[in-house]
């Protein structure tokens, strides 16, 4: 292989997968259904994946100190419960999203105490609160819906902003706050430098153990965030709700080009990662492929970009 082709090659291995996978379903789509590329429309697909992509927000700042939240599930679904069950009597629209926030934080937080301070498994922790979550509010609502969700939540989801979905646009400015936080604030050096080498960070006089927790308690703010968002979007209570959002948030943070303490990415290739997956089901729909055939499609979106990171390491 010449020079010139092995560096066109590690250049296109240094280009998160969520762009080529992006850019492909677009083709297929535009081949097969071209009147779905209306404004409308795709705003109504993608203002579906805009609470997955506010937990990718949450979960690409943990991935990046090389640890990972699988709770988001149990804390959207308690938010959610928080809302339609009238849990809090008559409580306003303001205290519920109050009161969802600081238990999002909370529960980050505690998530964050364990794996940065106590060295627990990120992974045996997060499950361990999302299955106590769950579990909890199915015993609260007595395996039963909770309810409706107040009409204001409904109707501040169904409002736009110069013609964009309202949660569309939400999702774009916590993508580019986000963004920000990582490349202007002291704390985006300290994610980069853990992610790069935990021991050498430390031993930099990087607050290590900070701020794995301060990441671990944002991945659980934006995960009150998302359950707001979704809770919202279907107007009533559940105890099946937003369960497979976890899962489908590494898999779009990886994809996005976040593995582990690798976050070449950076924000937008995950952010793409999530329109990828929107698509994806557009596309899976348009064909007539059912929920199993998506799943199926889905993990070997995941295997390829598994496969990417091995070409891009033997290219390095």
């Amino acid at each position: 292989m010449s020079a010139t082709t092995t560096g066109l090659v590690q250049r296109l291995t240094r280009v998160p997968p969520a762009y080529f996978v992006f850019a492909l379903l677009v083709l297929v789509l535009w081949a097969a259904r071209p009147q779905l590329f209306n404004l409308n429309v795709m705003g109504v697909f993608v203002r579906q994946v805009a609470p997955l992509g506010i937990v990718v927000l949450g979960q690409l700042l943990v991935m990046n100190v090389r640890s990972i939240d699988l709770s988001a599930g149990g804390i959207i679904l308690l938010v959610n419960y928080y809302i339609s069950s009238e849990m809090f009597g008559s409580a306003g629209a303001l205290w519920l999203v109050v009161i969802s926030l600081a238990t999002g934080l909370a529960f980050g937080l505690f998530n964050g105490l364990m794996v940065g301070k106590r060295r627990a498994s990120a992974v045996i922790v997060t499950l361990a609160v999302n299955m106590i979550l769950i579990g909890m509010v199915q015993y609260l609502a007595n395996g039963k819906p909770p309810g409706n969700v107040p009409r204001i939540f409904n109707d501040i989801y169904n409002t736009r902003l110069l013609a964009i979905p309202t949660p569309i646009v939400f999702w774009a400015v916590l993508s580019a706050l986000t963004a920000f936080l990582l490349s202007r604030f002291v704390f985006g050096r300290f994610v980069a430098s853990i992610g790069e080498n935990p021991t050498a960070a430390h031993f930099s006089g990087v607050p290590v153990e900070r701020t794995v927790i301060l990441a671990h308690a944002l991945s659980g703010l934006m995960a009150a965030l998302a359950g707001l968002v979704q809770t919202a979007s279907i107007a009533v209570g559940s105890v099946r709700f937003g369960t497979d959002l976890a899962v489908n948030a590494v898999a779009a943070t990886i994809l996005g080009g976040v593995i582990f303490g690798r976050g070449d990415g950076g924000v937008w290739g995950p952010f793409f990662g999530v329109l990828s997956f929107a698509l994806l089901f557009v596309v899976m729909t348009t064909f007539g492929v059912q929920e199993p055939g998506k799943l199926v499609a889905q993990g070997l979106i995941i295997l390829l970009a598994a496969i990417f990171y091995g070409l891009r390491r033997q290219s390095a």
